[in-house]
C-alpha cells in the first residue's frame, strides 16, 4: 500500500471510474465494481489493492497475489489467480500509471504537499537544530539527534534517536532509525529514475514508495538513495555507504554491508548481508548478489551471484576466471617468458 502520510491519495474509487479516468481501450475479465483503495506490488496488495504484472519475470508472484485487480499483458492473462479482476492491456505499464496518477496525482507528491492532514513536527527532548534547518508537518525525530545547517526534511518523515544528520542534507519519504549517521549533502528519498515509452515519450513512472533506514546505518557525504516505486528502498542495519554512491529505486541493502565511493546500484538489486562492494562498482539491476560476497573495484554485476561469490570485471566474473583471462591475454600480447 502506498504511504499515505507520504503521498496523499485521491481514492478510493470503484475500478470502472478509474477505467472511465483513463479513456484506454482495455480487456476487463470480471465486474469493474471493485473499491479501489490503493495499490501496491504483487506480492503485498491486498483486496482493494490494484497491482501490476507487465514482465514474465513476475509470474510467480501473479500466480499467488491477493490483489483485487491486476494489470497484466496478453501473455499473462492465464496467470491471473480466480477471484482477481485481470484488466488486460497490450501497454500494461502505461495503464498502471494512468491509474497511479489519478489515485496519487502529482501535486500531491511534492515536499510541502504530501500529507493532508498538517501537524506539527513531533520533536523529542535534546535535539540539537542548527540553522536555517527546514522541518515538514508530521515530522518525527528521536531525542538526541543532531540536524545541521540548512538541512530540508519533508512531511511526515520519523528519525529515530541518537542520529547525526548533517549540513545541507535532503530528506522524503523516508523513516530511519537509531544511531544512523548521514554526511553533508546527501539525497535521501529522491525520485527514482523510472521511465516508459524509452526514447519516444519519455512518461514519467510515479516514484511512490518510500526509503526505510535500519539502524546503525551510515550514508556518505553527496551519497543519493532513491524511494521505491511502489514497495520500499531498504538499508540494512549496519550497513556503511562511502561518499557519492548511487542506489536506485527499490534497492534491498542487506545488514553489515559495505559499499564504497562512486558505487551505482541499478533499481531492484538485491545484496544480501556482508557484502563488500568497491569503489565504482555497477549493476545491471533487478538481480541478486549473494551474502558474504566481495565485488571488486570498477566490477559491472550484470547477472545473480550465489552466496560468497567473489567477482571482478567488466561484466563481473568469478575472479578466477578473471585472473585467468588476464594471464592468456597477457601471453598473447608479450609472448611467452622463457
Amino acid at each position: 500500500m502506498v504511504d499515505t502520510r507520504f503521498h496523499a491519495s485521491s481514492g478510493p474509487a470503484t475500478l470502472s471510474q478509474l477505467l472511465s479516468a483513463t479513456g484506454r481501450r482495455v480487456e476487463v475479465s470480471n465486474s469493474a465494481e471493485l473499491l479501489v483503495t490503493g495499490a501496491d506490488e504483487l506480492s503485498l496488495a491486498g483486496r482493494s489493492d490494484i497491482a501490476l504484472a507487465a514482465h514474465s519475470d513476475y509470474a510467480e508472484d501473479l500466480k499467488a497475489t491477493q490483489a483485487g485487480a491486476v494489470v497484466v499483458t496478453p501473455a499473462l492473462h492465464e496467470l491471473v489467480p480466480e477471484g482477481v479482476i485481470a484488466i488486460v492491456a497490450d501497454q500494461a505499464h502505461d495503464v498502471f500509471a494512468d491509474f497511479l496518477d489519478w489515485l496519487y496525482p502529482n501535486d500531491t507528491r511534492t515536499i510541502l504537499r504530501a500529507s493532508l492532514e498538517r501537524s506539527a513536527p513531533i520533536i523529542e527532548e535534546n535535539v540539537l537544530i542548527g540553522p536555517n534547518v527546514s522541518i515538514g508537518p508530521n515530522v518525527e525525530i528521536g531525542r538526541n539527534t543532531v540536524i545541521g545547517a540548512n538541512t530540508v526534511i519533508g512531511a511526515g518523515v520519523t528519525i529515530g534517536r541518537d542520529c547525526v544528520i548533517a549540513a545541507n542534507v535532503t530528506i522524503d519519504c523516508a523513516y530511519m532509525g537509531n544511531k544512523v549517521v548521514v554526511h553533508p549533502g546527501a539525497r535521501l528519498g529522491t525520485e527514482g529514475f523510472g521511465w516508459l515509452g524509452l526514447a519516444r515519450s519519455n512518461r514519467k513512472v510515479p516514484q511512490l514508495g518510500r526509503v526505510i533506514i535500519q539502524d546503525s546505518v551510515e550514508i556518505g557525504a553527496n551519497t543519493t538513495i532513491d524511494r521505491g516505486a511502489l514497495g520500499d528502498t531498504v538499508i540494512g542495519e549496519g550497513t556503511k555507504i562511502d561518499n557519492l554512491v548511487q542506489i536506485g529505486h527499490n534497492c534491498r541493502i542487506g545488514r553489515y554491508c559495505l559499499i564504497a565511493a562512486m558505487s551505482g546500484l541499478s533499481g531492484s538489486t538485491i545484496v544480501e548481508d556482508g557484502v563488500l562492494l568497491g569503489g565504482g562498482v555497477g549493476t545491471s539491476g533487478h538481480l541478486t548478489i549473494g551474502a558474504g560476497s566481495m565485488v571488486h573495484g570498477r566490477a559491472a554485476v550484470t547477472k545473480d551471484w550465489p552466496a560468497g561469490s567473489k567477482l571482478a570485471g567488466a561484466p563481473a566474473q568469478d575472479i578466477r576466471d578473471f585472473w585467468r583471462e588476464i594471464a592468456v591475454v597477457r601471453r598473447l600480447t608479450k609472448g611467452e617468458k622463457r
